[in-house]
């Protein structure tokens, strides 16, 4: 690597994260590209070749959220129910926790996912991402 490359390097890596998205988006606009990924296309499956083995695979970034079991602490798990969505009733939440394979929450981030796994979890409940 040239001396300029190892500088430059060197002074990217001081920038705040607001500072290199404000860089990115200057060198775009300046040479009309785009820092984004390209899509990958896998090879077609008579082609001989895996190209796909040799990347990561997308992260996931839509969850769904499926009670597999209500557990035993069904009082603990209709609390976590109702704390995870406050629209729900009673009777409702009580249906909900007695459901295998009743969905949660549907279409929520990571963040929002494991949350809520771990609300019912700690209830006592089995829960599942998808």
């Amino acid at each position: 690597m040239s001396t300029t490359t190892d500088k430059l390097i060197k002074q990217i890596e001081e920038l705040s994260v607001l500072e290199l998205t404000e860089l990115v988006k200057a060198l775009e606009d300046k040479f009309g590209v785009t820092a984004s990924a390209p899509a990958v296309v896998s090879a077609s499956a008579g082609s001989g070749t895996d190209t796909a083995s040799d990347e990561a695979p997308e992260e996931q970034s839509s969850f769904t959220v499926l009670l597999k079991d209500g557990g035993t602490n069904k009082i603990a798990v209709i609390k976590a129910l109702r704390e995870l969505n406050p629209n729900l009733g009673l009777k409702e939440a009580k249906d909900l926790s007695e459901k295998p394979g009743a969905v949660i929450a549907e279409n929520v981030n990571k963040g929002a996912a494991e949350e809520a796994k771990t609300k019912l979890t700690v209830a006592g409940a089995a829960v599942e991402l998808k």
